[in-house]
């Protein structure tokens, strides 16, 4: 028997879909959501016509109308009669059972699929707000709200207000990222509800099914919230390099890169968008919905954590080696660096050019000098932050008034603040000073004397961790690395 000839029934947690032959029909169950209202037959018939309508953007062929369910010449109820898909082409049977060399050429053309879509799709000054930061907080403030008589029942209490936490603190220090984001024309009438399972791939190209259709604001969004509702399910299925190669293709198909600070907080969005179902479907009877809920729950809690923005200070006295070490972070992060003596170079560049060897608390390192050098820093971070960036501030911290601007910073961006203070033996940091001197190369001009001058007012630095950094720079990399997951847990 072919799988078009057997009949069949499946529920979510809106609809009942029954499978007829090579025939799908999908009837909304008559109930009243916080985000939806199937109450009435004339809200259900008109959800019915916006479904068809809208599903045709990607799958013309399969949404094939709204037909009348009618009994004694009465219209009953109205049904989308859909194409029935095979399931085994379905994206999620293939990344579950199929090796990569099957499925990713498959992913691949969904992804471009995906990007196509969305040049074309809708854009407008009304779409645009729907991806405003106080849009974007509202609508999860919106989902908390329906989620929260299960806290505590389905959802463990602290993992759930740990997932809260987080996010409201990315959102709040991330303003001027969801404007960039509008800016560049990144906000479109998209899908709203990718899922693996809704996805089939045919030898003619990709179907997608299933937009979000009943709210025309929870579709209207980011691109990257599209790509992250994929993202999340493949990784919910199990299939993370999926979900990987998935952002991957999707990028070089559009041409540009997702920032990733905010695709990790979209798909800890999504993925708390279906915690919120699991735990609806668990209340209406649902026996695994619990566990799934929990399963998502965690999903999103990495994905908050990983998106946790950064500000790291690399201090110590001139030939600490910190900003070598500043810049190999930079690099293994993609984080901004910023460094005082290039900011300082930069400010005073007709002095620059003097021979005149420079002395401490003089000239261009006079305090007044130097509180300019470190604010146009500060200034400088907090755009990089507000972007979603990671920052790391290459100076040497001896002034404890320049620490504490660096802490108000990161709380104000919401970014969680690593101190690193880098030491070796004056021996060490004076043939450093010497070498860098010769050579002429480095924006640092800095000599022995000024540096044996800022040891003796160098403030104590009890916040930072000491890094040693007479060690191998590899192991010096990786220890500040350590030091940092351990510093954002």
């Amino acid at each position: 028997m072919a799988p078009t000839d057997v009949c069949g029934v499946r529920e979510t947690h809106v609809s009942i879909l029954l499978f007829l032959g090579d025939r799908v029909l999908k009837l909304r169950k008559p109930l009243r959501f916080d985000f939806a209202d199937f109450s009435t037959p004339s809200a259900r018939a008109e959800d019915c016509r916006r479904e068809v309508e809208l599903n045709r953007r990607l799958a013309p062929d399969v949404y094939l109308g709204v037909a009348e369910v009618i009994m004694e010449g009465k219209t009953l109820e109205h049904c989308v009669v859909m194409r029935r898909m095979p399931a085994e082409d379905s994206l999620a049977q293939l990344v579950s059972s199929e090796p990569e060399s099957v499925w990713d050429p498959k992913l691949r053309t969904v992804a471009e699929t995906l990007a196509r879509f969305h040049t074309r799709a809708d854009r407008s000054d009304a779409i645009s707000n729907a991806a405003s930061i106080e849009a974007v907080t509202g609508q999860f403030e919106a989902n908390v709200t329906a989620t929260a008589r299960f806290v505590g029942t389905i959802l463990e209490s602290g993992a759930h207000d740990k997932v809260v936490r987080e996010v409201n603190r990315y959102l709040a220090g991330r303003g001027p990222l969801f404007s960039a984001r509008i800016a560049a024309d990144q906000i479109c009438d998209g899908h709203g509800d990718l899922q693996a399972g809704d996805i089939y791939c045919l030898d003619d190209g990709p179907r997608i099914l299933d937009c979000l259709e009943f709210d025309d604001e929870l579709r209207y969004g980011d691109v990257a919230a599209d790509v992250a509702f994929l993202a999340m399910d493949l990784e919910r299925l199990g299939a993370p390099s999926a979900a990987e190669r998935f952002v991957r293709h999707y990028e070089e198909s559009a041409g540009a890169q997702l920032p990733p600070s905010l695709l990790h907080l979209y798909v800890a969005l999504r993925a708390y968008v279906r915690v919120k179902v699991a735990c609806l479907r668990h209340e209406q009877g649902d026996p695994l919905a619990a566990q799934e809920a929990t399963k998502l729950l965690a999903l999103a809690q990495t994905h908050v954590e990983r998106a946790r923005i950064r500000l790291v200070l690399v201090g110590g006295l001139p030939g600490s080696g910190k900003s070598t070490l500043a810049t190999a972070l930079g690099a293994t992060l993609g984080a901004t660096v910023l460094r005082t003596d290039a900011i300082r170079q930069h400010l005073s560049l007709p002095e620059a050019r003097r021979t005149a060897e420079p002395t401490f608390r003089s000239g261009r390192y006079t305090r007044e000098r130097t509180q300019d050098v470190y604010d146009t820093m500060i200034d400088a971070a907090r755009v990089q932050l507000g972007l979603g960036m990671n920052a790391i501030l290459d100076a040497s911290w001896i002034d404890s008034s320049h620490r504490d601007q660096a802490r108000s910073l990161a709380d104000e961006s919401g970014a969680d603040l690593v101190e690193l203070h880098c030491t070796a033996p004056p021996a060490v940091t004076e043939q450093r000073i010497t070498t860098r001197l010769q050579k002429g190369t480095d924006p640092s001009e800095a000599t022995v004397e000024v540096a044996r001058a800022m040891a003796q007012v160098e403030f104590p630095w009890t916040s930072a961790t000491t890094i040693d950094t007479t060690r191998d720079p590899e192991f010096l990399l990786t220890e500040a690395l350590r030091i940092l997951a351990q510093d954002t847990e």
